[in-house]
């Protein structure tokens, strides 16, 4: 596991605080060790940092009380959806109360002439389109995990169908959120557009749970399409892979989906997922619209791919053979991991113009092999995001620093070819270092924001900025 900075602790504040809500809450505030524990890291590979008790509120008034008395007592508060970030979001480097959503699961209204929906934090994206399915109507974002919508907002999630839909940050409405002083506020109303002052929206949006805690999410929503068709193509080589994406982005082509799959990836779906595809580069793709619509879409991709050299192409309008693909996509963090068994995966993942994909995607492979790493490529190649799975022993200290030397190597990398040093994962902590070399002076103002909205630094403390 790689150190986390620890924080200063109110040793006195959190006990007084926990007291308080241990009367409030009973049964609903928990401070067992294997709880905390659950509730710290998570899924990343950055250590453990456990919250001093774990509470679960059931509506807005709850949540706006909790924080009340955490800012009396001047205790950190870390909100928790799921548990399946990647970057130490939920760890708690200065102690304090960790807020469960997930007692907040309902769906409160839908509104489907409007193409909206309003939910609490705690409903997750699957459950909101079982609920919406017979509507006619599903939710498009889709980060691979069974996120929390709460989480989704509030990390600024993307995933598979961005390059069509978008991400989180176009998705989202409006937001109800308790602020650090314990006031309950509404960015907008369900209007789909405003010219209504500061966007309160967007700034809550992405600040992973450090100017307030989302408890109302308005979600737009799309039509499930007339038809669904899926399509793979295996390539030569990763850069005729990336050159063929770029054309069909270029050329107009509708896709809703379209992923990169790398050598190592291939062969990892293979065996974990009992599939026969050729172990070379793979592009994977979903096309919506019409039945013409999307037979059009697929035969303008399959001239593209012929150009790069693509070869087994194959499309499909079968719900069955679309979902065993897609499902073999979701499930890439697994398989990988049985690549090398006993390994643990450390998930890492940047942004570049569609333009420098090929170079960055070629380099992060060169880059492993000079480290003797083993590193599969997946990527949203759509938009030019892609991530690499490092399978490291965590016990060695040589492999942990490998690891090290790779993220700096490909986020420094990323961010020199006017990239990102993160598409979807978010800052958390892990990410942290690489913030203010991408962005520079805009941090300061990141910091006096997060200052002027939470002067006593409550809300999930040590994420994104540092605060002096």
């Amino acid at each position: 596991m790689v150190q986390a900075t620890a924080l200063p602790r109110n040793e006195g504040g959190i006990e007084t605080a926990i007291g308080i809500l241990k009367q409030q809450f009973g049964e609903r505030l928990q401070t067992g060790q294997s709880i905390r524990e659950q509730h710290g890291h998570t899924t990343t590979y950055i250590v453990n940092q456990m919250p001093d008790a774990v509470v679960f509120p059931e509506n807005t008034g709850e949540v706006a009380e909790i924080v009340k008395i955490c800012a009396a007592h001047k205790v950190p508060v870390i909100p928790f959806g799921t548990g399946t970030s990647l970057e130490g979001h939920v760890n708690a480097p200065a102690g304090g109360i960790s807020v469960d959503m997930s007692k907040m699961d309902k769906i409160l209204e839908v509104h489907a002439q409007d193409l909206d929906v309003v939910v609490q934090p705690g409903v997750t994206r699957e459950q909101l389109n079982t609920y919406l399915r017979d509507q006619g109507l599903f939710f498009p974002i889709d980060p691979g995990a069974n996120a929390s919508l709460g989480g989704m907002a509030a990390t600024r999630a993307s995933g598979t169908n961005a390059v069509r839909y978008g991400t989180m940050k176009d998705n989202v409405i409006a937001l109800e959120a308790v602020m650090a002083d314990g006031q309950v506020i509404r960015t907008a109303q369900r209007a789909k557009k405003s010219s209504a002052g500061y966007d309160l929206t967007r700034l809550l949006v992405g600040s992973e749970g450090t100017l307030g805690l989302i408890t109302e999410i308005t979600l737009r929503l799309q039509g499930i399409p007339e038809a669904i068709s899926s399509a793979r193509c295996s390539f030569p080589s990763l850069d005729a892979a990336c050159q063929a994406v770029m054309m069909t982005i270029q050329y107009g082509v509708p896709v809703a989906r379209i992923e990169l799959l790398d050598e190592l990836s291939i062969k990892a779906a293979n065996a974990y997922s009992k599939l026969d595809l050729p172990e070379t580069p793979l592009l994977l793709l979903e096309f919506h619209g019409s039945e013409a619509g999307v037979a059009e879409q697929a035969e303008m991709f399959g001239s593209i791919a012929e150009e790069f050299g693509g070869t087994d192409f194959a499309a499909t309008s079968t719900a069955e053979e679309r979902t065993k693909l897609w499902q073999a996509r979701h499930d890439m963090y697994w398989a990988s991991l049985q690549l090398r068994p006993g390994a643990k995966g450390i998930s890492t993942d940047v942004c570049v113009p569609i333009s420098r994909l090929a170079e960055c995607v070629g380099g992060a492979q060169d880059k492993a092999a000079e480290l003797d790493i083993m590193a599969p490529i997946v990527g949203h190649v759509g938009d030019g995001n892609f991530h690499a799975l490092l399978l490291i022993d965590m016990d060695s200290a040589e492999e942990r620093g490998k690891a090290e030397k790779f993220m700096a190597w490909l986020t420094d990398t990323a961010i020199a070819m006017e990239g990102t040093c993160t598409g979807e994962h978010g800052i958390g902590q892990g990410k942290k270092p690489y913030l203010e070399k991408e962005l520079g002076a805009a941090t300061s103002y990141m910091a006096a924001i997060k200052s002027a909205l939470d002067p006593d630094n409550i809300m999930n403390p040590g994420k994104i900025v540092t605060l002096e």
